[in-house]
């Protein structure tokens, strides 16, 4: 492992380096494809394959193949050791030195928790997670949710699915994510990106650091054909998201530490939506 560190840190010296393996750690567990990387980041492919080849070399990402795409993920385990190396190395495990987050995983214990939902456009999925939540726990959670570019309105298919599913549609409007970073905004323990474009984006960190997880999913509003065919595809957002938060909802939050708190959070991610009927 100490052979493996300078190669590591030198790695992700490079400033795209840098910011790939940090798109890819917002993104995990998900695999990427190397097109989807470039055309976020606006890098050439041939000069993307090159830094993913780096990375790889580095042993901080893993390469599969899916067909005929290359997909890429996080090497979650060697980044934990170097993670781990540099604080009980650099830091010498002083909580004093080194960032909150690195300190002993505690657990979480609240009366409720804030919870924060972000999509691009807050028109559909992410509002259908916040009522969704407010439904299922709303005793034991507070629901928000957010767009990184929001629209003006809600999307009239999404309404008309909460409609028909018994939600209060009263409190639901398009918001920006700007509204939850003031220096005066809810402190959220836990937040949900459930598309794939607000999870590319570079946002800034959180404050409080809360437990974060991502549950992309394709956007039904671009959805082709017949009214009836597009309306399906909402209604089978709003099953997915559905079944996700049940399961999240059902997790013993006050038992868990932040570590094993984080790995369910991020194993609702990787389960199929019908696994999780």
């Amino acid at each position: 492992m100490e052979k493996e560190i300078p190669e590591q840190l030198a790695t992700l010296g490079h400033p795209t380096r840098l910011s790939l393996f940090r798109l890819l750690m917002r993104r995990y567990p998900d695999r990427v494809p190397a097109g989807e990387l470039a055309a976020t980041l606006e890098v050439k492919p041939s000069t993307m394959s090159a830094y993913l080849s780096t990375l790889q070399k580095a042993g901080l990402v893993v390469q599969e193949r899916a067909g005929t795409s290359l997909l890429y993920t996080v090497q979650m385990t060697n980044v934990q050791r170097l993670m781990g190396a540099l604080w009980g190395d650099c830091c010498r495990g002083r909580p004093d030195l080194c960032p909150p987050g690195y300190r002993e995983p505690s657990s979480m214990h609240h009366e409720k928790y804030n919870v924060l939902f972000i999509c691009t456009g807050n028109s559909a999925r992410s509002i259908f997670a916040e009522a969704l939540l407010r439904q299922i726990a709303g005793d034991r959670f507070n629901a928000f949710s957010a767009g990184t570019r929001p629209g003006t309105q809600l999307n009239p298919f999404a309404v008309q699915v909460l409609r028909d599913k018994g939600h209060d549609i009263a409190p639901l409007r398009s918001k920006t994510v700007d509204d939850f970073t003031r220096p005066d905004a809810t402190r959220f323990d836990f937040i949900f990106t459930v598309c794939d474009q607000s999870a590319n984006e570079d946002c800034p960190a959180w404050e409080g650091q809360p437990v974060s997880g991502h549950w992309g999913m394709p956007d039904p509003a671009q959805a082709t054909g017949t009214d009836a065919q597009k309306a399906l595809a909402f209604q089978q957002a709003y099953g997915v998201l559905k079944r996700r938060i049940e399961v999240f909802t059902a997790l013993p939050i006050a038992q868990l530490n932040r570590i094993a708190l984080q790995r369910a959070v991020d194993d609702i991610a990787r389960t199929a939506p019908e696994a999780l009927a």
